[in-house]
C-alpha cells in the first residue's frame, strides 16, 4: 500500500494580512484629500478679536459712507459733511476718488439699524469695486 507515503501536517500561519488594511486607508485618504477643499471652502471674514476700537487718534477723518432709515445713501469726508443724497454709483465714484488721492485713508459704512442688510452689502460691495481695500462697520457703544 501507500506506506512510503506520508501526509505532513502544515501548520497554522498566525501572521495577519494587512494588505487589505493599507487599501482602505488609501481609499479613505483620497476622498478626504478630495473633500477637505470643498468643506472649507467660503466667504473670507476678519472677526473681531473682543470689542469695537476705535480709530486712532492720529489717523486721518475716515471717509463715512452712510445710510438713513429711508434708504438713502450719504458720504461724510471729514471736514466737509454733505446732507446731500446721492445715488449708489456716485458715493462709490467719490469715495474712490478720495482713495486714489489718499489710500491710507480709512473707509467706514454707518446703517440705520432696520436698513436691509442687502442694502448694506450693495453698498460694500460698490466701494470695493472703486478700490476701497477694506471697509469698517461703524456701531454705537453698548448700553450698560
Amino acid at each position: 500500500m501507500h506506506q512510503g507515503y506520508q501526509r505532513k501536517r502544515r501548520r497554522p500561519v498566525a501572521e495577519i494580512n494587512v494588505v487589505p488594511y493599507i487599501d482602505v486607508m488609501l481609499v479613505l485618504l483620497i476622498i478626504f484629500m478630495v473633500t477637505a477643499p470643498i468643506v472649507t471652502q467660503g466667504v473670507k471674514v476678519d472677526l473681531p478679536q473682543g470689542e469695537a476700537e476705535t480709530l486712532p487718534a492720529d489717523s486721518k477723518p475716515p471717509v463715512v459712507a452712510s445710510i438713513d432709515a429711508d434708504g438713502d445713501y450719504y458720504l461724510d469726508v471729514g471736514s466737509s459733511s454733505s446732507k446731500e443724497v446721492l445715488d449708489l454709483e456716485e458715493v462709490a465714484i467719490r469715495v474712490g476718488a478720495i482713495i486714489q488721492l489718499e489710500p491710507e485713508r480709512p473707509v467706514v459704512v454707518k446703517a440705520d439699524r432696520n436698513i436691509p442688510y442687502e442694502k448694506v452689502i450693495q453698498l460694500m460691495v460698490s466701494l470695493q469695486r472703486a478700490g476701497v481695500p477694506s471697509v469698517g462697520l461703524m456701531t454705537d457703544s453698548p448700553e450698560e
